[in-house]
């Protein structure tokens, strides 16, 4: 499987624990099968660092390596209560994060953060919030949290500065 690192640097050589803290599934190595928003992530970071520059990096992801994982593989397939209280615990700098090596699942981007947030903050409902999701496109990033991981199971393709 092909995934996408979108940087204001190249990154030929992950490293799992990097990025920030709280944010949607912890600190990690983040990529996304979606060319399109690994783009839209480099150059949102880069505007925020005040460079010019952003690139998106490719690497081959193994999949199979994944079963070796069991229970330390995390895959959520929807935006339902399961992922909204894991995200939020996250974004808290909870605990739950600790649970896994690999999290894969939905974003939660422009388009739906502001319910993650409404929710965290206790404005709506746990329903109110699980309705407003079923509507929203799940986005793709999978996040590596261990070095192991990462390192036997992506490789290095290319980078391209966008």
């Amino acid at each position: 499987m092909i995934l996408f690192h979108g940087s204001d640097i190249a990154v030929e050589k992950p490293i799992a624990n990097y990025g920030r803290n709280k944010v949607d599934f912890g600190q990690g190595f983040y990529l996304t099968s979606l060319r399109e928003q690994a783009v839209k992530w480099a150059k949102i970071i880069a505007f925020k660092k005040g460079v010019k520059k952003a690139f998106v990096t490719e690497f081959n992801f193994d999949e199979d390596f994944l079963a070796s994982l069991g229970s330390r593989y995390k895959k959520f397939q929807v935006y339902d209560m399961e992922w909204l209280d894991y995200v939020v615990d996250c974004r808290n700098g909870g605990n739950l994060q600790s649970l896994y090596d690999v999290i894969e699942g939905g974003v939660a981007n422009d388009n739906v953060i502001d319910t993650v947030e409404n929710y965290e903050n206790g404005i709506i409902t746990t329903e109110q919030a699980l309705g407003q999701l079923q509507y929203k496109k799940v986005n793709h990033q999978i996040c590596f949290r261990s070095q192991e991981v990462l390192d036997k199971s992506l490789s290095f393709v290319r980078w391209e500065e966008v």
